[in-house]
């Protein structure tokens, strides 16, 4: 089963709480473009992401507002910055590296929130069962071309609101010279 890669670059997940501090009282996104994702979009808004150590501009905001603040690097932004985040599923920040973010109205010190994100697809419960990954939690993907391989423990993210598609950062992009739109092939896991 082949499966389209989508390449996340670092952005910024935020809560409403921190967009008003970031930039203004009861600021909304401005929608730049849809993600692939329903319901999702990449905003026209960017924050600075700062460590003690260095920083990294222009840092994209993705929409819409959510429960929880998040910023997801790639390994090699995590070195630039001097941090070591943990590989996480989006949405499970207890315990994760601290960043500060700053805009054009104020900065927000995190203590946690910065993450690499783990390789998942997302799918729905239909393609779950259509795929026989019913119980499975992680499945390896194939990589076709010249720097081909495997990609072992993508998980699966599962809701009726996803379509089908397997996230991956920068790193694993270059790594394999993946670009979003590219295919790669599903093999069955645990």
């Amino acid at each position: 089963m082949e499966v389209k890669i989508g390449v996340s670059n670092r952005h910024i997940h935020l809560k409403q709480e921190h967009v008003d501090i970031l930039f203004g009282l009861n600021y909304e996104l401005t929608k730049d473009r849809d993600l692939y994702q329903p319901n999702t979009y990449a905003s026209k808004e960017y924050l600075i992401i700062k460590t003690d150590k260095d920083s990294i501009p222009h840092v994209r905001v993705l929409g819409p507002v959510r429960k929880y603040t998040q910023v997801e690097i790639s390994k090699t932004d995590a070195y630039k910055l001097g941090i070591n985040p943990p590989i996480r599923t989006s949405g499970i920040i207890d315990g994760t590296s601290p960043i500060t973010l700053i805009g054009p109205a104020g900065t927000v010190e995190l203590t946690e929130g910065c993450i690499l994100a783990n390789r998942h697809i997302h799918l729905t419960y239909n393609d779950l069962k259509r795929l026989d990954l019913e119980g499975v939690k992680t499945v390896s993907v194939k990589v076709g071309g010249v720097k081909g391989g495997m990609m072992d423990n993508v998980y699966l993210k599962t809701s009726d609101d996803y379509v089908l598609e397997m996230h991956i950062d920068t790193d694993d992009a270059n790594g394999h010279l993946l670009n979003t739109d590219d295919l790669v092939t599903l093999i069955k896991g645990r």
